[in-house]
């Protein structure tokens, strides 16, 4: 799901991105495959497949973040209508296509019930989601907690350089981590736990606890901290990155051990503490995917490069492809929880977003050229 390319200002690949990019997105898709008929043997990455969206929110924090760092660190003031223009034609065409296929072709819904048109245009689907009775489509939630994230990011970064405050701007990441664990705590209790005893208890948690923007913003927050060492901190980073394989390390510990801690995604230590802690790990990857000394940085895969270009589309079009491939493949007479199934599947998803890639995404980027410069 990151919407940016993973480039550094200078232009220089990131390979070690492209590689985590990929790594997310195969997480959310096997992960989201566990709601279809699927191999018993998948059933692992249901404890673990659901940290792949917060390693898009680490990815996309430090990657927004870091481009319109470097404007500032050249003493530029931070485009408003250049940012913008740049999300327009990045994010939208292909989002209106898939939100189009959900509204126009029923057989490509994965559930019955559609949210309101409205929710999907403003970007306000993730507040209120009832996803037992109004489930199909469910994934472009974070797309939401992202969208609110490319609002906020710019229009704060104009306002610290107007009251030449940016010294200060890390109080504001400080609050919102407080902010979002108190916020939190509070949805657990007072929203959730007296929904707990009913029949439809997931939905709840999922709808107080899990969507709302305000309880998801720790990994966007650790990809901006990252950002921030990157660009204004050369000395810190210089000695950081030195250590970059040592960081992967230190941040897949962290997740196994938080694995353990947050054993089910349901429960009150993933929902208070997990996503903080996930991102944490994540944070400390994708600072070691940065560095030169890691191995991440220097392995170049044109499967991962592939993949981390297809993400966008993966991600929003694999439900109702993974669907319809389902109900066509098993009239043929494959089985729906087969492994050959699951091949079938992800293919077709990986095809779908490369027509998708290629029939709207890449004219779109052409024609942004047009009207932004050095997009």
């Amino acid at each position: 799901m990151l919407l940016t390319q993973n480039q550094t200002a200078s232009g220089n690949k990131l390979y070690g991105l492209d590689h985590l990019r990929a790594l997310a997105i195969l997480l959310v898709l096997v992960f989201h495959y566990l709601s279809f008929g699927h191999p018993q043997w998948t059933n692992v990455f249901a404890d673990i497949g659901w940290t792949g969206v917060d390693l898009f929110f680490v990815l996309s924090g430090f990657l927004i973040a870091s481009q319109l760092f470097a404007q500032i660190k050249k003493g530029k003031q931070v485009s408003l209508k250049e940012f913008f223009l740049k999300r327009l034609f990045r994010i939208i065409p292909a989002y209106l296509v898939v939100v189009a296929l959900y509204f126009c072709i029923p057989f490509f819904r994965e559930k019955e019930a559609l949210p309101p048109l409205w929710k999907f245009l403003t970007f306000t689907q993730n507040f209120g989601l009832d996803r037992g009775n109004y489930g199909t489509f469910s994934h472009a939630w974070s797309l939401c907690v992202e969208e609110h994230f490319y609002l906020f990011l710019p229009f704060t970064l104009v306002f610290l350089q107007f009251t030449n405050s940016f010294k200060k701007a890390y109080w504001i990441i400080i609050i919102l981590f407080i902010a979002g664990f108190a916020l939190r705590l509070y949805s657990w209790h007072y929203l959730y736990l007296p929904n707990m005893d009913s029949n439809t208890k997931v939905d709840y948690w999922a709808m107080y606890s899990y969507y709302p923007t305000y309880n998801r913003l720790d990994g966007l927050l650790i990809g901006v901290s990252i950002a921030a060492v990157y660009q204004f901190m050369p000395a810190w980073w210089e000695r950081i990155s030195k250590y970059g394989n040592w960081l992967i390390l230190a941040g897949a510990i962290l997740l196994a051990l938080c694995f353990l801690f947050c054993s089910k995604l349901y429960e009150y230590n993933t929902s208070i503490y997990g996503y903080t802690l996930i991102s944490i790990g994540y944070g400390f990857i994708v600072a070691g995917a940065l560095s030169p000394a890691s191995f991440l940085y220097r392995w170049k895969s044109s499967f991962t490069t592939l993949i981390a270009t297809l993400s966008y589309g993966i991600y929003l079009s694999h439900k109702g492809i993974i669907h319809m491939t389902q109900v066509v493949f098993a009239d043929w007479g494959i089985d729906k929880n087969s492994s050959l199934m699951l091949l079938i599947c992800v293919l077709l998803s990986i095809a779908g977003a490369w027509l998708l890639h290629l029939v709207v995404e890449q004219p779109f980027m052409k024609m942004r050229k047009r009207f932004v410069k050095g997009a």
